[in-house]
């Protein structure tokens, strides 16, 4: 598995509080082109926030943990798992609605709002509120924000679906095509050709400087699979619950 040593996006916006407009617009086209990718595969992401957008060495987003993805959506299709991440849910999925590929450009909303305004758009410790907050409250923006950004974030937070940005047929052109991303070349986007407002200062491959303490201070431990209760094992009986699989462990001692 690649090691993405740029680190999260959060472990960066909670050193920052804030990100310019330039440098979120960067961030923000490329989650939009790979959301096109996933959508275009009848692929729905359900779960993006800050902890799983990654930098690479060169500062270039990379979207991790598909656990949440789901398979074969196309464009009419719909999902029904309640799922996801508290402060990220789109009102649809707390509603118990069928819902469908909109509630990733709720999320992209939320992620950009955090991004440019330095916090979520609707927060409470106590999860029954934040619901209610998700469901009923209007979004508010800071006076510093330009009118691109504000309708951009507007339109991704819209509570409806069907007239929340990038819910329509077209899906991510919609987003593509306000003009708050008017200046961005997507073809370049697509190609890694845009040059990143901030490159991680690396000096290495293993460079860990962008996570936190609490992850790189862990003792790594290895945990050899138990002589009886690993697949490791040349035991025909456990052998006969998984046919046509071969596993095989690396052990240290």
């Amino acid at each position: 598995m690649e090691y993405a040593n740029g680190g999260e996006l959060f472990f960066h916006l909670s050193r920052e509080r804030v990100f310019t407009e330039d440098r979120a617009r960067f961030y923000g086209a490329e989650i939009v082109s790979a959301l096109e990718y996933l959508h275009s595969r009848d692929v729905v992401y359900r779960d993006l926030k800050l902890e799983n957008l990654m930098l690479d060495k060169d500062g270039h987003i990379k979207i991790t943990d598909f656990g949440l993805c789901k398979e074969g959506i196309t464009p009419d299709a719909t999902m029904k798992t309640f799922c996801g991440t508290p402060e990220y849910l789109a009102p649809e999925v707390l509603e118990d609605n069928d819902y469908g590929r909109a509630v990733d450009w709720w999320g992209l909303g939320v992620v950009m709002y955090e991004m440019m305004c330095g916090r979520l758009p609707f927060y409470n410790q106590d999860h029954e509120r934040l619901f209610e907050l998700i469901l009923m409250e209007e979004i508010r923006f800071p006076r510093n924000l330009s009118p691109e950004a504000k309708s951009l974030l507007a339109g991704l937070l819209k509570k409806d679906p069907k007239h929340r940005l990038g819910g329509g047929p077209s899906d991510a052109k919609e987003v593509m095509t306000h003009k708050f991303f008017i200046t961005i070349n997507w073809h370049d986007v697509e190609q890694r050709k845009l040059t990143p407002l901030f490159k991680p200062q690396v000096t290495s491959e293993t460079d860990t400087r962008y996570f936190d303490e609490e992850f790189t201070a862990q003792t790594i431990t290895l945990t050899p699979p138990n002589k009886y209760n690993s697949l490791d094992c040349e035991d025909p009986s456990q052998e006969a619950h998984f046919p046509q699989f071969s596993y095989s462990a690396s052990i240290r001692e």
